[in-house]
């Protein structure tokens, strides 16, 4: 092991952060060097864009159906270094908002950076100014306030005709839904001002938003409920004990579901020169505690348990009216440990593979009578987990999800549409060149639906866009977009009908 990661490791674990930081600070940093010299063909997705990317057209094969006709919203990491010094996570990099209109045999790409107060500041400076999710970069001051390291690079939300770039442990970020225009931070109500609002938001069938927020070192829990035209409608903190790392949770008709990995926050971990990361501490003890709450009384709690395991994301719940109780179940993509936040996605900036344990899509259930949960991992490996977005709470089957993890390179080779109930399911390898990103489903009320989404081509050296029909993966897609130029690999999107 690195001597750095482990001293990073040590901190995390607690021990003597204040010797780990002086040790860590007086090492040089040669992530840039390492990254600049790394041979490997797929860094080519973790590469900074120098500036915006302007309007262009992409290069279409075959016809995109009337029913994706519309605007395909991405937002991931995209400044990694800046003044020669380069992050150490994934997670850091200043947020690029991608833009891909799509008409019949048209496809149009913008990709524009979120000018966050933070990154303006840090662009003026020409260097970065304050610390980030997994970097403490050399000669940086504390942050003031969680948006002053606001980087607005993990999921996208379409509301009241703007498209809200989210982040983890700050506000929303406001954007202009045609040009990209950064317009400032959301604010829900003056007394939440910068409070977190989480990347994974769920929408009910009728429009209703629900989101949360993880207030680490207060060890809250913030919960949000938004009403369709984008007013709020509630908003209230919960206690949680050993606040851990909750990156997505689920919603039900009558429920909101949590998924608690015991990755904890340890503020006494917290010294200077230790990331937020690495004050999180790994407690196997503690299992997987889920928490459920109910919609219309939020101080109607319940909490059940499961094996320890990590997990960033859900793909659906839907709840089980019995005689004897209500059963929830929901579908999640589980890992064994936290291995891919500590070390896979740090040494991604260095352009190093490291592998860690392959994600399993799983299948729980929770019984809310008896109190007792059980799980089903299935031999998935699986990660971005999308469903019908009509299906969000309700009773569903399939889930789209990206597949096929390769030993060459980082992610995914091929995505796939599973049926959670039989284990079923059909996929599309795209080849050893490409690298898939999250695919959206889109619904189609004359047809089964379509699949729409994004990768990398390594060969091509560009992003390609590609669309399926739901019930035909295996076949291929039916359309083909291919971009003048590579997009730094992202996170999250969202489709928006014309």
């Amino acid at each position: 092991m690195q001597r750095r990661e482990l001293l990073r490791r040590l901190a995390a674990a607690g021990a003597t952060p204040w010797l780990a930081s002086l040790a860590l600070a007086s090492e040089p940093d040669n992530w840039q060097a390492e990254f600049d010299a790394a041979d490997a063909p797929w860094k080519l997705g973790f590469v900074t864009p120098a500036a915006d990317l302007p309007e262009a057209e992409a290069a279409v094969r075959g016809r995109f159906p009337d029913a994706v006709a519309g605007t395909l919203y991405r937002v991931g990491p995209a400044g990694h270094d800046l003044g020669g010094e380069r992050y150490h996570h994934w997670f850091d990099g200043d947020g690029m908002v991608q833009r891909l209109a799509i008409e019949g045999t048209r496809v149009r790409h913008q990709g524009r950076y979120v000018q966050t107060p933070k990154r303006v500041a840090e662009v003026r400076a020409g260097r970065r100014l304050t610390e980030a999710f997994g970097t403490v970069p050399p000669g940086v001051e504390p942050p003031t306030s969680a948006d002053a390291i606001n980087v607005a690079n993990t999921s996208v939300l379409p509301m009241a005709g703007e498209v809200l770039a989210l982040w983890e442990g700050g506000s929303a970020t406001r954007i202009d839904a045609r040009t990209l225009d950064t317009l400032g931070l959301k604010t829900w109500r003056a007394d939440l001002a910068g409070m977190p609002f989480s990347a994974h938001p769920k929408m009910d069938p009728d429009g209703t938003v629900w989101n949360f927020g993880v207030g680490s070192s207060q060890g809250l829990l913030a919960l949000y409920e938004i009403a369709p035209e984008g007013a709020l409608r509630r908003a209230a903190v919960v206690p949680v004990d050993n606040v851990p790392m909750v990156h997505d949770f689920a919603v039900t008709e009558r429920h909101l579901v949590f998924l608690m990995p015991p990755l904890v926050y340890d503020g006494k971990a917290k010294a200077p020169g230790i990331t937020f990361l690495d004050a999180h501490v790994w407690r196997p003890e503690l299992g997987m505690r889920v928490l459920v709450v109910d919609k219309k009384d939020w101080n109607r709690r319940q909490t059940l348990m499961l094996p320890a395991g990590f997990l960033f994301h859900v793909g659906n719940a839907w709840e089980e009216r019995r005689a004897d109780g209500t059963r929830i179940h929901i579908d999640y993509v589980r890992s064994d440990n936290a291995d891919s936040v500590f070390t896979t996605n740090r040494e991604l900036m260095r352009g190093r593979r490291v592998r860690s344990t392959e994600p399993h899509l799983t299948v729980a259930t929770l019984d809310l009578g008896s109190g007792k949960a059980t799980q089903q991992v299935l031999p998935l490996d699986a990660e971005f987990p999308r469903i019908d977005p009509r299906r969000v709470g309700l009773r569903h089957r399939r889930v789209l999800h990206a597949t096929q993890v390769t030993k060459e390179r980082p992610g995914f080779a091929a995505i796939a549409y599973t049926d959670v109930e039989t284990g079923r399911s059909q996929r599309f390898v795209y080849g050893p060149q490409a690298m898939v990103e999250e695919h959206v489903f889109v619904p189609d009320g004359r047809g089964a639906g379509w699949i729409l989404g994004t990768v990398l081509d390594l060969a091509q050296k560009k992003t390609v866009l590609s669309c399926f029909a739901a019930d035909r993966l295996a076949d291929g897609p039916v359309a083909r977009a291919v971009l003048p130029r590579a997009l730094p690999l992202g996170l999250h999107g969202v489709f928006v009908r014309a």
